[in-house]
């Protein structure tokens, strides 16, 4: 009898600790590889990571088509990394848009490369710095994958200037913007101190997405570190739960975040 009271009152203790202390909700991160399609090694170890990591592809590639079903046969979104003008005038390669293409001509490209691969969910731009500045050429490419499918946009925010996002809205294409890039500086080391400070902040604000690439210092930290996550009381989900939660909590239009969203500083133009 002595025994089960003391049980009982054990019990009671912790459960009043519990309700004291509740563990808090899991913070959620999204993690996008892109600059894929034309190595095949590169596509296959990205579809190999754990969990949810979402692979995108650059249309029109050599292997876009083999990697888009490895990605989706491994549960992962598939996206399209579609090539955008940068102020650096960087090749873009086939499917790309650039600033003096007509209307007519950027609707059929982006039909063309939304085309080109299977699975898709969503589209994020690659490079862009310049085409994501300007409203109306951005309003052509998102009026286009409204048009053809239940697609999402991720705005890779490659400028501080980019009007992507809110364009995005406007014309009712669910949308987010990345936080991170993983890999802006090429090492173990760097891309794990970002790999972190994308930890600190989904743990501060709830969520927050990532993009790296397929570089043997990005893939070695994320392979290692993923599988951590629950320890930390963290959750990997696809980007279309990102995109689902920016839906619901809107971010400021880019002129009230032209230093950098990050907290890091402008975001590097590409």
């Amino acid at each position: 009898m002595r025994a089960a009271s003391a049980l009982l009152a054990l019990s009671a203790l912790c459960s009043g600790a519990t309700a004291q202390n509740p563990v808090p909700p899991p913070a959620l991160i999204a993690v996008v590889i892109d600059d894929l399609g034309n190595s095949l090694p590169e596509g296959r170890s990205a579809a190999a990571l754990p969990g949810p990591v979402a692979c995108s592809i650059l249309p029109h590639t050599q292997h876009s088509v083999d990697i888009a079903e490895l990605a989706h046969a491994a549960g992962k979104e598939v996206l399209l990394h579609l090539p955008l003008e940068s102020v650096e005038d960087i090749p873009l390669g086939p499917g790309g848009i650039t600033l003096d293409m007509t209307e007519d001509d950027i609707k059929a490209t982006v039909q063309d490369d939304l085309a080109s691969i299977p699975h898709l969910v969503g589209v994020n731009n690659h490079e862009g710095s310049m085409i994501t500045q300007h409203p109306g050429d951005m309003a052509w490419i998102l009026e286009t994958v409204h048009a053809l499918g239940r697609y999402y946009y991720l705005d890779s925010y490659t400028s501080t200037y980019s009007v992507a996002y809110q364009v995005a809205r406007e014309q009712h294409v669910p949308a987010a913007r990345r936080n991170v890039f993983l890999d802006d500086v090429n090492t173990e080391d760097a891309v794990r101190a970002e790999w972190n400070r994308l930890i600190e902040m989904a743990k501060k604000r709830g969520f927050a997405l990532a993009i790296g690439h397929p570089r043997p210092a990005t893939l070695k930290v994320l392979e290692e570190e993923l599988p951590k996550l629950a320890a930390e009381n963290v959750t990997l989900v696809a980007p279309s739960k990102i995109v689902e939660l920016q839906e619901k909590h809107p971010l400021p239009d880019a002129e009230t975040v032209s230093t950098g969203m990050s907290g890091n500083g402008p975001s590097p133009q590409q």
